[in-house]
């Protein structure tokens, strides 16, 4: 199905995990987001790692993010799948980029307003914009010649 295609599209929220009865939930007590998914920020490396392995193309993470009103919370989620991504890099994977879900908190066709998933908060109310810091930090990465932690 890649056959001619410039690239593969890698969208990653978390990990789902399986056994011999199908799909193991998350352990109990474990973080979850406002989605229900396992905070799990290595999921992104490590499936860079595992698609890598049947691909012959660059990968491009088109979709990657989490659900959240804590934006601290955002911030350490994208700072440890950076951490990984550049791991990935250092061990000679080819990936070309990164783009964030989402810029704004936006409406989920399920969920509307509720879920928290950009990078600005917009007031609904009056339409100001107010970037947080999770946008800050992924434009402190996109600044540096080499990624480096915080």
């Amino acid at each position: 199905m890649l056959e001619g295609d410039d690239f593969f599209g890698l969208q990653n929220y978390t990990r789902e995990v399986y056994g011999p009865e199908g799909q193991v939930k998350p352990a109990e007590g474990a973080e979850l987001t406002q989605m229900g998914y396992e905070f799990y920020p290595e999921a992104l490396a490590n499936v860079i790692r595992k698609v890598s392995k049947d691909l012959s193309i660059p990968i491009m993470i088109t979709e990657h993010g989490i659900a959240t009103d804590d934006d601290d919370r955002r911030v350490e989620f994208i700072q440890r799948s950076l951490e990984g991504v550049k791991a990935c890099l250092d061990e000679g994977f080819d990936v070309r980029g990164y783009l964030h879900w989402t810029t704004f908190d936006n409406f989920e066709w399920q969920s509307g307003y509720s879920m928290k998933f950009g990078l600005i908060e917009v007031d609904r109310t009056t339409q100001e914009r107010k970037v947080k810091e999770s946008a800050c930090l992924l434009g402190r990465i996109a600044q540096m010649d080499t990624f480096v932690s915080k």
